[in-house]
């Protein structure tokens, strides 16, 4: 969400990987970056011109700005293939505004073209000062739960700034679901909102289990090595279990398109059947006209 620290944790991590990483910054209404990116979606498309080109707000303009750079996107595609030689990782920044990026098609073309070509990882950054508070941190699980259900890829949730807060109570509420209710309880309140977020903590306890999370600090690079350990873990996954997932679903589109096919091509069949049986009808009634009038000539 905003304000998480986001790029500030980017510039660590770029800084700390070195060469071993290619950055793709997606953001086009970003001002300063604090690292300098391979590909950069400002490159391509003017965010102030599409704003004003099209009369849309700046949200608006973001996604419209991602759905114009989502056309040459198989351009990009290329030139990573041809850098998996010399590269490790290659990371990218998407827009500060969230869902711009996670509920628009563009953002689902630019995820699924990426995870077709290599095993792609999705990292969750959360504000660890904020989430220390109940209904914060129930809102960011809820967000990241929505958006790996959304993806279908493997998550790192990485818990930022454990130079100003520690993440420890929040690693507590993932593993056991008996300490998150009793910080529910030392509120004091009983409201409908503590009865939801009772109900939502039992129905994103199986989403707990399985999610990697590490802490990490943008500002001084502390959890850096914590977190890549989590992405090479994730990346297993990712073969394990998405990468099947996604053949399966790639094997039903194409089935479907198969079938898709098969029914246009009966129609068209059917319908110049139909079409030849109607001139072949045609065409004796008109053969029967000019025979009578033959006989009574």
């Amino acid at each position: 969400m905003a304000g998480s620290g986001k790029t500030t944790y980017m510039a660590q991590l770029t800084r700390h990987l070195g060469s071993e990483c290619y950055i793709i910054n997606l953001d086009p209404a970003v001002t300063h970056l604090p690292y300098t990116p391979s590909i950069d979606i400002r490159d391509t498309v003017d965010y102030k011109k599409v704003m004003s080109e099209y009369n849309l707000g700046p949200n608006g303009a973001i996604v419209t700005s991602l759905n114009l750079f989502s056309t040459k996107f198989d351009s990009v595609l290329k030139i990573l293939e041809s850098k998996t030689s010399t590269i490790k990782h290659i990371i990218i920044d998407t827009p500060g505004q969230i869902e711009s990026f996670t509920w628009s098609a563009s953002g689902t073309i630019i995820t699924s073209s990426l995870s077709l070509s290599f095993p792609t990882i999705m990292t969750y950054v959360c504000d660890t000062v904020r989430c220390c508070q109940v209904s914060t941190f129930m809102s960011n699980m809820l967000y990241a739960c929505s958006m790996m259900y959304r993806s279908r890829l493997p998550m790192v949730i990485a818990l930022n700034k454990i130079d100003l807060q520690s993440s420890k109570i929040i690693k507590e509420w993932m593993d056991d679901y008996s300490t998150f209710m009793d910080a529910m309880e030392c509120t004091g309140e009983e409201s409908y909102y503590n009865s939801l977020n009772r109900s939502l903590a039992m129905t994103l306890d199986k989403f707990y289990s399985t999610l990697k999370r590490c802490s990490v600090s943008g500002a001084t690079g502390e959890g850096v090595e914590e977190y890549l350990q989590c992405v090479d873990s994730a990346r297993s996954e990712f073969f394990e279990g998405f990468w099947k997932d996604m053949e399966t679903r790639r094997d039903e589109k194409i089935a479907k398109g198969e079938a898709v096919k098969k029914e246009s091509l009966k129609r068209l069949e059917k319908d110049i059947e139909d079409d030849k049986k109607l001139k072949s009808e045609d065409g004796g009634e008109k053969g029967e006209g000019v025979k009578g009038d033959d006989d009574g000539a």
